[in-house]
């Protein structure tokens, strides 16, 4: 029976243009939305941009255009490498969308229980947009890690959301796994987290922050950055407008794990505020590094995206990205690595054996299986719907591996020379419906490489491509 899903992805701040690991967020979601469809069900995929705050606005002036025009810009180089990616949403929202911001007052207003203005002395890193405790001030010797700046100290008077009043029901959903959140490990760390998380700043003083929604009632002060954000993955569905239970609560969240605090304490205390129920999963993946260091443009070894994705195309991209970058853990990219994943992997492992076997068919005549149909793997099945994803796309790419051997064992070009014709078409018949059945599970991974293979061997006349699909570089 078919069911609605609904998936999304963490929406980038639009200081800059996006780097290699914003495309992990879009990888994951699609590579789980395309196994979903193939599995008859309804999805929903979200993805947007989140274009509020002080970083923005500041980096508009320093550019000297208008900040709607910077955000707009900006917006679109995100809009662009997501097609780039092969990824649809369905769904895109900007939170400079007059809908959304009209939604996410309306959403302030009915979690005012849990609102109340106090003021704030300590301390406040911008390149984080974060309030940090005295605690980790002291930890972190009163400088960011992630910016390598000290903090500022402030005194403002702001709102604050009460998320004492949802830490007991936050920390039974997770040790339950009604907030199912993967990896497991990250799990013991947001219940950590979840004990020393004071009331959260949900604005800023005009003065402050300018760019950004206005509070509702109060023209001094403008929302501050999560209640906004966070908001996007219901807004977009219509809510509070309409309802939106045809496809909430989510079927999985996917974010980057320094965000995934927000994700695990903010975001549930403000869906149970609102009445709502929480998402299913949270997924949380590691950072793209190069060279085991990570990436930044202090350090000059910024990578960037398009330029991977211009050097052996899509399927490339995606292949490395989501079989050579586990689903959990941080990843590391280099050059070299890139080229010998191409070169030994998808050019000789895949591309090879595609144009082996339809030459090998073409000799002795075999016909197209154009009405097969692949049978279901219940092993990979379990690995796709637990979101293991690179140990799914490492299951399916064994079988490529195991064709590889089966042609070498099997011999069908000795076969030929000796006259056994039936046999060479028993084993190529059989080595063709192997090499679907891979593809079938390869589809979510790589889908242009699947269809290629399909259109190869379910044709009338089997014949290679006049361009191997992975030419050597």
């Amino acid at each position: 029976m078919s069911k609605n899903v609904y998936v999304t992805t963490a929406i980038p701040y639009v200081n800059g243009a996006p780097h290699i690991g914003h495309t992990l967020d879009y990888l994951l979601a699609d590579t789980y939305v395309r196994y979903q469809k193939k599995n008859g069900n309804t999805v929903r995929l979200q993805a947007g941009t989140d274009e509020h705050g002080n970083k923005i606005f500041k980096k508009a002036k320093e550019n000297n255009i208008k900040v709607e025009e910077y955000v707009a810009n900006n917006s679109k180089k995100f809009q662009d490498l997501i097609k780039k990616l092969g990824v649809e949403p369905t769904d895109f929202v900007r939170t400079t969308d007059e809908a959304h911001e009209k939604r996410v007052q309306e959403i302030w207003r009915r979690l005012e229980d849990h609102i109340y203005k106090s003021s704030y002395e300590g301390w406040y890193c911008e390149g984080c947009e974060r309030f940090v405790p005295d605690s980790e001030y002291k930890e972190q010797n009163g400088i960011c890690p992630d910016h390598q700046k000290p903090y500022e100290k402030l005194e403002e008077e702001n709102y604050y959301f009460r998320i004492a009043d949802f830490k007991d029901q936050i920390k039974e959903a997770i040790e339950k796994d009604e907030l199912k959140i993967l990896p497991e490990f990250r799990k013991k760390e947001m219940l950590k987290l979840l004990e020393d998380t004071p009331d959260v700043s949900i604005s800023r003083p005009k003065k402050q922050l300018s760019w950004g929604v206005p509070v509702p009632g109060d023209g001094t002060q403008v929302m501050y950055v999560w209640l906004d954000a966070l908001s996007n993955y219901i807004t977009v569905l219509g809510y509070p407008d309409k309802d939106i239970s045809d496809f909430w609560p989510a079927e999985l969240q996917i974010v980057g794990k320094d965000i995934l605090r927000f994700h695990s304490i903010i975001w549930p205390a403000m869906l149970l505020g609102l009445g709502l129920p929480l998402p299913k999963v949270l997924l949380s993946h590691g950072h793209v590094q190069t060279n085991g260091e990570k990436m930044s443009k202090s350090l000059g070894n910024v990578v960037d995206p398009l330029e991977v994705l211009d050097k052996y195309g899509l399927p490339a991209f995606r292949y490395y990205f989501l079989r050579h970058a586990d689903t959990f853990l941080d990843a590391d990219f280099t050059w070299e690595k890139y080229d010998a994943a191409y070169n030994n992997e998808l050019a000789n492992d895949l591309g090879n054996l595609v144009q082996r076997l339809a030459t090998l068919c073409k000799k002795n005549n075999i016909v197209g299986l154009f009405d097969y149909q692949p049978k279901k793997d219940s092993s990979y099945c379990a690995m796709m719907d637990e979101f293991y994803f690179s140990k799914a796309f490492d299951y399916a790419w064994e079988k490529v591996s195991d064709l590889n051997k089966h042609i070498d064992d099997e011999k069908p070009w000795t076969l030929a020379k000796e006259g056994k014709t039936e046999q060479v078409v028993k084993v190529l018949t059989s080595l063709v419906k192997d090499l679907l059945d891979a593809a079938d599970l390869l589809e979510p991974f790589l889908p242009e490489t699947a269809e290629k293979i399909n259109q190869i061997f379910k044709s009338e006349n089997i014949a290679p491509p006049e361009t191997p699909l992975f030419p050597k570089s």
